[in-house]
């Protein structure tokens, strides 16, 4: 059964007077993850777009680039968009909902959050209100503010982004020990390791562009350090 059949199981249960919060409780493990997955970050997508103030066609395609939705689910995933978005239920309390299904798989909210600033920068501005909001996130996902940082850092144009940052590490750190994190951080962030935590594979383009960073960001700062011994 594909993805998008299991979300219409799970769409099913909202026409039958489910939330979307009580769907989450049930989305605990593989394959109900992914479905978990996809209908959080929609849902928070869709909370997003409440913050500031409009639903533009490039964080529709933004969307469409991390998830492949047939035209035959449309309607599917636009439904549980919608719903997100007229529920009374604050971004806060879905948060909360989806930290606890992914609470023993922290990568799958860094996944997340990913998610959701590829979806805020497609429109090519990072409002004000869209930084609160992900910031908000973060804090509920237990995401560690260096993470956030380097994240941001990776998806918000508005200067090069630090290698430093990215890598989560300082500039008085030793290469050798910066070394040791780029490789640990290769190893962690290769795409099998997403397939094999239950995300879907719609969504690996996350961490194709999450590989490139990271080697950027390695390769900037040796470039930096030309006298040193990188073996």
């Amino acid at each position: 059964m594909s993805l998008w059949s299991r979300i219409t199981q799970a769409l099913t249960a909202l026409a039958q007077g489910e939330s979307l919060a009580q769907i989450f409780d049930k989305l605990r493990l593989p394959p109900e993850r992914s479905v978990g997955f996809a209908i959080a970050i929609i849902a928070l997508a869709a909370k997003m777009a409440k913050a500031d103030g409009q639903v533009t066609r490039d964080e529709v395609r933004a969307f469409r680039e991390v998830f492949h939705i047939g035209r035959e689910d449309e309607a599917g995933a636009a439904r549980v968009f919608n719903l997100a978005r007229q529920d009374v239920a604050g971004y806060e309390n879905y948060a909360s909902k989806i930290a606890r299904l992914f609470r023993d798989d922290p990568r799958s909210l860094q996944d997340l959050m990913e998610g959701l600033f590829h979806i805020a920068m497609a429109d090519g501005f990072y409002h004000p209100n869209e930084d609160g909001f992900l910031h908000t996130v973060a804090r509920i996902f237990g995401l560690p503010e260096p993470v956030f940082r380097s994240i941001r850092a990776r998806f918000v144009p508005d200067t090069d982004p630090d290698p430093y940052t990215v890598l989560g590490v300082t500039t008085d750190m030793p290469l050798d020990q910066i070394q040791s994190i780029w490789r640990r951080l290769v190893r962690e962030n290769h795409p099998d390791q997403m397939i094999a935590r239950g995300v879907p594979i719609e969504a690996i383009k996350l961490a194709e562009k999450r590989m490139v960073d990271i080697n950027n960001a390695w390769d900037a700062i040796v470039g930096s350090r030309p006298t040193a011994d990188t073996r």
